[in-house]
């Protein structure tokens, strides 16, 4: 079983489902990268796939290791979930595939500035990465897990305060606000 066909059971087996509505996204240059969209109850998860088929390399190495490195895929929810069309998955794929375009490591607390609104009208122009319930996908000795980051979306205040004052001032903030980050149509913390 490759790396993805692993991922993609351990993602339908935390939810309990055999299969998922799947959108595609490529980009010059890199493999296709799809995004599982599975709904339960009021919230629909968005998973990415594909970016956990190769290790994140390090940026300050010189040569890139191609089994050894962190790999991750990225898990946003939402409550009520967003339209199709809404270019929701193109920026989930840009998300995901950072690491091969920018070199970056996908990692709890990381902000993603995409410059744009994650969907079509959203208020969110950057994302806060943070551990995923969902558990790691372990796979053959000598390669990493696969681990799942939460992709919490936020606005450019928000992205602005995570710059100065870290992503636990953020979280803190929508905690005494009571600020549902799951809810697609919410206001900015008021920092």
């Amino acid at each position: 079983m490759d790396v993805m066909d692993q991922v993609r059971a351990g993602v339908l087996g935390y939810f309990g489902v055999e299969s998922a509505d799947a959108a595609t996204v490529t980009f010059l240059g890199l493999e296709p990268i799809e995004i599982l969209r599975i709904p339960s109850g009021e919230v629909v998860h968005y998973v990415t796939l594909g970016g956990a088929r190769h290790p994140m390399a390090d940026p300050t190495a010189a040569l890139a290791d191609p089994v050894r490195g962190p790999r991750a895929e990225l898990v946003l929810t939402l409550r009520g979930g967003v339209g199709a069309g809404s270019g929701l998955t193109r920026a989930l794929g840009v998300l995901v595939a950072a690491p091969a375009v920018e070199g970056v490591v996908l990692q709890a607390d990381a902000l993603l500035d995409l410059g744009e609104p994650l969907w079509a009208n959203a208020s969110f122009t950057a994302v806060l990465l943070q551990d995923s319930d969902i558990p790691e996908v372990v796979l053959p000795e000598p390669a990493e897990p696969v681990r799942f980051l939460t992709v919490v979306p936020i606005t450019a205040t928000e992205a602005a305060w995570v710059r100065i004052r870290g992503a636990s001032a953020l979280r803190e903030a929508w905690t005494e606000a009571k600020i549902d980050v799951r809810d697609p149509d919410r206001a900015a913390a008021q920092l």
